[in-house]
């Protein structure tokens, strides 16, 4: 019943939240600060933010459960990271700027 009566959004977060588990990732609202973590999620935006004079792509990863940011410092695109892909990522989460982050984090591109 909950299927017929529950939002598009909502599911779709509860699928991603099954396919982390599956993926071997961990919840991004679990992420603890200063630790290493893997997660897995779908791309939602690419932004291109210089810091400190040097450019860095931002990849927003949502996981159904919260929203990290993945900062690849010294790049402005990375070939097959665009809205939409699904991708598992490690490394150190931060909190800076109010919000999660990893910066320069191994990754993997997943097929949908």
């Amino acid at each position: 019943m909950r299927r017929f009566t529950a939002q598009t959004h909502e599911l779709d977060a509860e699928e991603l939240k099954r396919s982390a588990e599956d993926a071997g990732a961990q919840p991004v609202a679990e992420c603890v600060d200063r630790m290493p973590a893997t997660v897995f999620g779908t791309v939602r935006a690419l932004t291109i933010r210089p810091r400190a004079g040097t450019p860095a792509l931002e990849a927003e990863l949502y996981d159904g459960s919260g929203v990290v940011t993945l900062v690849f410092v010294g790049r402005r695109t990375i070939a097959g990271i665009e809205p939409g892909r699904r991708l598992r990522a490690t490394g150190r989460v931060t909190t800076g700027e109010g919000r999660r982050l990893i910066f320069n984090p191994r990754y993997e591109l997943l097929p949908d």
